[in-house]
């Protein structure tokens, strides 16, 4: 019975390995039409549902998070590598953290609206990993 199990086993392995590597066609012309130039921000109408991270088995990133009282900092204040703010919080995350997770990582959060931005990742909002985060404290 094993070794009629073992047998099993392997040929659907054989099968599968078969399978994966056999080319796939290229998928069909849309009709000559040109592809729209790619764009790091859709609309909100248009953005897709975020990617599904598994985070027990996805390594988190890196996000270096900036943050300031009263007002952002300028853009000035990150032109020069190793010479950013001094008030900085480093925080592991994912790709599919929302603003509102992130700002409960940051701190004590007071804040009676909620807005709509609160739900969206850092995917949806064109992230990319090395970005940094700019938190103004109001």
């Amino acid at each position: 019975m094993e070794k009629k199990r073992d047998q099993e086993t392997g040929e659907m392995a054989a099968a599968a390995t078969q399978h994966r590597s056999q080319p796939q066609p290229p998928p069909p012309a849309p009709h000559n039409r040109p592809l729209p130039p790619p764009s790091r921000a859709l609309p909100s109408s248009h953005r897709s549902v975020p990617e599904l991270i598994d985070r027990e088995k996805t390594c988190p990133l890196l996000l270096r998070v900036f943050t300031k009282i009263g007002s952002h900092h300028k853009v000035e204040d990150f032109a020069v590598r190793g010479k950013e703010p001094k008030d900085e919080v480093q925080i592991y995350t994912w790709k599919d953290a929302t603003l509102r997770e992130l700002t409960d990582l940051v701190g004590l959060t007071h804040s009676s609206a909620r807005r709509p931005d609160d739900a969206m990742a850092l995917g949806e909002l064109s992230f990319q990993i090395g970005d940094y985060l700019d938190v103004a404290i109001l």
